[in-house]
């Protein structure tokens, strides 16, 4: 297995995308291209000495940055690092494709360049997040801000085999995110997409509110990008202030400092598992390759999560099941409609 990784993209690439490239090495059995400038990535290489026969260096010399148009920079800047991961994922030469990158930039590349699956309306970005039974996928979280009641039924079908054919989830409980659970309440879309999804191939638990994502009431979270960057946002600053809370309080006083020392272990466990880094990235879900984008500001642990990540979707053959049941989703739906 051949994963591409973008050595350009992130705030801290190349030095934390290398790092992380070399932990994966030590754990993992795949070969990595790392694609970018090639005499900065050598030298990263040398700083954490890193030698392996099993990485390849394609250089690039242009870079997308985070301020770049999406779509504009796509498609202009095709010497860059991104641009051409993409294009080595479409043209065979890896199985999937990780970047810290412009997100926007990376959703169009994804669906420019590496292309949809056939059926699929709109692919969706959806990351991994914590909640105290282990985590749920909140899709779309950002790359499709207005939505039809159509693009929502096949996030929930995508989610569903994301989360069963790489997480392992046995019959993913899928919750459509509302301001309410009653019947009555929500915009005309979500009520749409409701009726859409009780008659979809999938374990829908109807709607959803937010309060009970981060508790563990579905394995996956539907709705418009506009409401999943919203909650996506939300709760990372949320756990980051909780933390802060937390050591503020613990540090208050001798007392707090010994109770502390005291419960450290379940501190570190509890850090953990609200930390993003564990989880990788976010798959971009619809693509006819894995594209995972992990987090602009991703250090070495979660460069190494997010090539775990794309190993996983490898292996489980995710998008060629998905593939697989979209087709037979849209295959149903369509007898459906000539037998009304």
């Amino acid at each position: 297995m051949n994963i591409i990784v973008d050595a350009m993209g992130g705030d801290n690439a190349p030095m934390a995308v290398v790092a992380g490239c070399k932990k994966a090495l030590e754990h993992m059995d795949v070969t990595l291209t790392l694609v970018g400038r090639e005499q900065q990535i050598r030298r990263e290489m040398e700083l954490c000495e890193l030698s392996d026969e099993r990485i390849r260096i394609v250089h690039a010399e242009d870079v997308i940055y985070g301020d770049d148009d999406p779509t504009e920079a796509i498609r202009k800047k095709k010497e860059s690092s991104m641009h051409r991961a993409l294009s080595l994922l479409k043209e065979g030469a890896g199985d999937a494709v990780v970047s810290a990158g412009n997100t926007g930039a990376l959703i169009a590349g994804a669906t420019l360049l590496v292309k949809r699956i056939k059926g699929i309306r709109r692919v969706a970005l959806a990351p991994i997040m914590p909640s105290v039974d282990g985590c749920f996928l909140l899709l779309d979280a950002g790359a499709n801000v207005e939505c039809t009641p159509a693009f929502l039924k096949q996030f929930a079908i995508m989610g569903s085999i994301y989360m069963e054919t790489v997480q392992g989830v046995k019959k993913p409980r899928v919750g459509l995110v509302n301001i309410g659970t009653e019947e009555s309440k929500g915009t005309p879309l979500v009520n749409k997409a409701h009726h859409l999804l009780q008659d979809a191939p999938i374990c829908y638990r109807n709607f959803v509110e937010a309060r009970e994502l981060p508790l563990g009431g579905v394995d996956v979270a539907v709705c418009d990008g506009f409401t999943g960057n919203v909650l996506l946002k939300t709760m990372e600053g949320m756990g980051l202030a909780f933390r802060q809370m937390l050591k503020k309080l613990f540090l208050k006083n001798l007392v707090t400092k010994t109770a502390a020392g005291m419960v450290q272990g379940g501190l570190k466990e509890l850090k953990k598992s609200m930390d993003y880094t564990e989880y990788g990235g976010a798959p971009i879900l619809g693509a006819t390759k894995p594209v995972i984008k992990a987090h602009g500001s991703s250090d070495a642990n979660a460069f190494y999560h997010a090539i775990l990540q794309a190993e996983k979707a490898v292996k489980s053959r995710m998008v060629e099941v998905m593939a697989e049941r979209i087709v037979q989703a849209e295959t149903e739906e369509s007898i459906e409609r000539m037998e009304v």
